[in-house]
């Protein structure tokens, strides 16, 4: 593994965490921030919603873009505007202020989800690209195993309006690192016949592929469960367990670490079985942990060990899914490697966006509610697997994938 691939990992992988980090520091002030703009639970909880929507949707205007005007184009400008609606939420005197503001910060946000993955598309395909996308994603857990202490402290120091300055000083320092760190990887000869037209093409294309929005939609269901977990977990941790944010912090750092360390295994995994061998075992073995948490926990058995010890092992299967899902997605549509990233990431975010919305009709602060759809957005993966991957072992598959 050269220095350069590891310095194209580290780039891609910070400039990715960007958004993520506006969710995971800010979590831990969910409850603050309902007491301090007199807001519900619901209002508080649509200031997340809304910002997982543009995010996500914005991603279906921004692959196209890059693929017309380039990865750094589009990245410079998404940063602009997430500084933008970073300052307006610091500085949001109600919850309606919030609200709109986080729209206009999740937009910014979409470039640093799509063009990572649309760069690692450009420079490679196969186990390569596996092995960047999980590096990738290595230096990406950065965000869900840090930003949530550093936010608890930065809460608990000075208010929940610091954790938006704060996440402004970090888009500030990512423009920073894009002028200094990469270069373009679409260079203006590839940009050659790309237009909305084509792009509009490409989406119609990869909407009639079933392996792509198959293999992407079992990526998006297995993150929508993260996603579950994300707009109800502080309310049940802190709220129903009695922990502090500090101690919530801990607990969603661990199912992090979980993640990203087993992530780490896709590339030597891959060679030795072959994705798609291991995108079936992992996702069998994740739902299976997950619908047993919900027997347990629908039994009456609500211990926050037990929640806390099968989350962890469930979502560290998951760290298997994810990349996998979005390499072989991705491996046959180089040429519109940006305009794949971008549909693959607005699916992703729309399954998580209304399973957060439809977890959220039925929470009542307490946990068997999100247990429940953590487990449906399980099984839903395991059965798009049985159908998108579910025949026998392809040639495709052989170690030397």
């Amino acid at each position: 593994m050269t220095a350069n691939f590891l310095r194209l990992a580290v780039v891609l992988g910070l400039l990715s965490a960007i958004g993520p980090f506006a969710i995971d520091m800010y979590l831990p002030a969910l409850p603050t921030i309902g007491a301090d703009l007199q807001a519900s639970t619901v209002a508080v909880q649509m200031s997340l919603l809304v910002f997982f929507l543009s995010m996500g949707f914005g991603q279906i205007v921004i692959g196209p873009l890059s693929d017309m005007y380039g990865r750094k184009a589009l990245l410079y400008a998404g940063l602009v505007l997430f500084v933008a609606g970073s300052i307006g939420s610091a500085l949001a005197p109600t919850i309606e202020w919030l609200i709109a503001f986080r729209v206009l910060q999740g937009f910014g946000a979409s470039p640093g989800m799509v063009v990572p993955r649309a760069v690692v598309r450009d420079l490679h395909t196969g186990n390569e690209a596996a092995r960047l996308m999980s590096m990738l994603m290595l230096v990406f857990s950065i965000s869900p195993i840090l930003a949530p202490l550093t936010g608890s402290f930065i809460i608990e120091a000075f208010g929940w309006r610091a954790v938006f300055w704060a996440v402004t000083i970090a888009a500030v320092l990512a423009v920073v690192l894009l002028a200094t760190s990469l270069k373009e990887t679409r260079p203006a000869e590839h940009r050659e016949g790309s237009s909305f037209a084509s792009a509009m093409a490409g989406y119609r294309h990869l909407m009639k592929d079933r392996n792509f929005l198959g293999l992407t939609l079992i990526g998006g269901f297995g993150i929508s469960s993260f996603f579950v977990y994300l707009s109800n977990s502080s309310f049940v941790l802190i709220d129903h367990y009695g922990v502090s944010p500090s101690i919530y912090s801990v607990f969603f750092s661990i199912n992090a670490v979980a993640f990203f360390a087993m992530s780490q295994l896709t590339g030597t995994l891959a060679e030795r079985f072959g994705l798609r061998r291991v995108v079936r075992v992992a996702v069998v073995s994740y739902a299976t942990v997950m619908v047993a948490l919900l027997a347990v926990m629908a039994s009456g058995m609500q211990s926050l060990a037990v929640l806390a010890s099968l989350l962890f092992v469930g979502y560290g299967f998951l760290g298997l899914v994810i990349p996998t899902t979005s390499v072989l997605a991705m491996e046959d549509h180089g040429e519109i490697a940006g305009t794949a990233s971008a549909l693959m990431g607005t699916l992703h975010f729309a399954t998580g966006a209304a399973a957060m919305a439809v977890s959220g009709l039925f929470f009542d602060g307490k946990p068997l509610p999100m247990v429940i759809s953590i487990a449906a957005c399980a099984v839903l993966a395991f059965a798009l697997t049985q159908i998108t991957l579910g025949r026998g072992v392809e040639a495709s598959e052989a170690p030397a994938e």
